[in-house]
């Protein structure tokens, strides 16, 4: 039926990932203020206005934009039982024809970190991705010394392939990243990071 549109909804076994609506904006500018330290180490330095109002609205209204043309699929990661706001997934840079690829981003707050969320949450994206999606590879780079995200990383089933140099500027500078990479039909073996 014209007009109307099926809202994207992936559940997980304790969440739903979820496009943000406006509602969200106060448990999200809380959250990621309440995390700000837990976080800064492995973000680019926030822009002077990230935790306003008018930076959620921009968000809310990109991540329609972005899910309905295809080109990425930004969601906040809903705990089920109490409708808690735990972080946020982000499958962008999503690209078609012969290389069928996207870039995972990702980040939990402070209080959720280390309880399976972001393993729940990545397996789930990355299952979407690979049937819903008709992907053939997700990628997802980070901090040769942040341990947390490749070990979730790699107990997802993301091998590593290497170090990009001054991929990202994280906390005021420009960083190398290792790069990890999940396929489809992965026929690889077991690789270790050097």
């Amino acid at each position: 039926m014209f007009g109307l549109r099926r809202k994207l909804r992936i559940e997980t076994e304790r969440m739903t990932l979820r496009l943000p609506q406006h509602s969200d904006y106060r448990a999200w500018a809380e959250l990621r203020e309440a995390s700000a330290a837990f976080l800064a180490p492995w973000e680019p330095v926030w822009a002077h206005d990230h935790l306003t109002r008018r930076a959620f609205t921009n968000r809310v209204y990109w991540a329609q934009r972005a899910e309905t043309q295809g080109t990425a699929l930004p969601v906040l990661m809903v705990r089920r039982e109490d409708q808690q706001l735990l972080g946020a997934i982000t499958l962008d840079n999503i690209r078609r024809g012969p290389v069928q690829a996207g870039t995972l981003g990702y980040w939990v707050g402070e209080p959720f970190a280390r309880r399976g969320y972001m393993r729940e949450a990545i397996l789930a994206m990355v299952h979407h991705a690979f049937l819903t999606l008709d992907l053939s590879r997700v990628e997802a780079a980070c901090l040769p010394e942040n341990l947390p995200s490749r070990g979730v990383l790699e107990k997802t089933g993301f091998k590593y392939e290497g170090v990009a140099q001054s991929y990202l500027q994280i906390a005021g500078r420009w960083r190398n990243h290792v790069l990890y990479a999940n396929l489809r039909a992965d026929r690889r073996g077991r690789t270790d990071a050097g």
